[in-house]
């Protein structure tokens, strides 16, 4: 009799210490982001989702659980990169790793963190690279596929301008590549001239000068922020007026096209996917009033024109929806079950008519994008959001 109420005892420690542990236990997100570093502007990121994450805490966590963010610098480089996500996931044993910002680096640790299963979700980059559910299924994007985003692109343009012969200026890596792919897929001939560049070209001048010698009438800009600021300001210089396409990356209203001046870049085209804080016509919705809300409080120092801390904020509501449905089940493969579970989820600070939709065979997040031409002031609709 006394060993049976001893075993008792033992096990009601047992569970009460697991249940306090269970109760205890924190969520620990991983994330890299350059800080420092010629794309330091992406740092937003970073202090974006450190800052949701608060919120989230105020608010009583994740299923009774505080959630830890371990945001890391690796200046868009990849061996950083590689060290960084080492240590988050040796040393740091975070649960999950979120928000990468840059193609290349996030590609850098992708084979480690599949080997180890390590989630790698909604990584800021719309490569194909965090799209292949088959060979890399713990790895998946947050942006509007790049190569999805250059046909719809062609497809639309060329619809009304069969004769137009385009050329591209894109950044060498898988980023840029992707365009290019997504570009010969439905522009065909129609392509007639590509410029690449490297992060560390001093300047663009080169490059658009290549392409107006082509003879172009339209230009894909397939760039981060400031290479697109600088390749609009040298077209505007040289007085040439062809149609331009912007990669929704660098569609900031504030700082890519007020660093070119807002007159100057009337009638260039992007797409997206979000409601841009800085367009007036949001300012008494619901979602912005919220979101507002929360960027002066927990994250005072952001810039409230800037739509990428609008995009970020989207994200993390998904990523707080994902640990949600994980319920008390914060394995690994639970939470890569709840990602691709991930069906029509409105997150705030979408546009009407986009949802957000992962499934096990297919990583493509957006199904519908929305064509925007700028209008001197702000992104102006181009009829309904359209897909494949």
């Amino acid at each position: 009799m006394k060993l049976v109420q001893h075993t008792r005892v033992v096990l009601a420690v047992a569970l009460a210490a697991a249940t306090g542990l269970a109760a205890a236990e924190e969520i620990r997100i991983g994330n890299t982001v350059p800080y420092s570093g010629p794309a330091s502007l992406y740092g937003y990121v970073g202090h974006g989702t450190v800052a949701y994450f608060n919120m989230i805490n105020d608010q009583g966590g994740i299923n009774g659980r505080k959630v830890k963010v371990i945001s890391l610098d690796d200046a868009l480089q990849p061996p950083k990169t590689v060290e960084q996500v080492r240590k988050l996931v040796e040393q740091d044993e975070v649960h999950l790793i979120v928000n990468q910002v840059g193609t290349a680096a996030a590609s850098s640790v992708r084979k480690y963190l599949n080997e180890k299963k390590v989630p790698q979700i909604f990584t800021q980059s719309g490569s194909h690279n965090f799209q292949q559910p088959k060979a890399f299924p713990y790895s998946t994007s947050a942006l509007m596929n790049y190569e999805f985003e250059a046909k719809v692109f062609a497809r639309q343009h060329l619809a009304t301008n069969p004769n137009t012969k385009i050329g591209v200026l894109y950044q060498n890596d898988d980023y840029g590549k992707d365009y290019v792919r997504g570009l010969k897929a439905s522009a065909g001939k129609a392509l007639v001239a590509e410029a690449s560049y490297e992060q560390t070209d001093p300047t663009m001048d080169s490059q658009v000068l290549a392409l107006k010698s082509a003879g172009i009438d339209t230009v894909f800009l397939a760039a981060y922020s400031k290479q697109v600021s600088q390749a609009l300001r040298k077209i505007d210089e040289l007085g040439w007026k062809p149609q331009i396409f912007i990669s929704h990356v660098s569609a900031q209203v504030h700082p890519t096209l007020s660093n070119v001046g807002l007159d100057k870049v009337v009638g260039v085209m992007t797409a997206a996917v979000g409601k841009d804080p800085s367009d007036p016509s949001w300012h008494n919705d619901a979602d912005y009033k919220e979101w507002l809300a929360w960027m002066k409080k927990y994250y005072p120092n952001g810039d409230v024109d800037n739509f990428g801390n609008a995009l970020t904020y989207s994200a993390n509501a998904a990523i707080a929806q994902v640990l949600k449905a994980a319920g008390n089940d914060l394995s690994r493969e639970n939470i890569l079950k709840q990602v691709t579970s991930l069906k029509d989820f409105k997150a705030p600070m979408l546009l009407p008519g986009i949802t957000m939709n992962i499934s096990p065979d297919n990583y493509n997040l957006y199904r519908k994008i929305q064509l925007m031409r700028f209008d001197g002031k702000r992104w102006i609709p181009m009829g309904q959001p359209v897909g494949e």
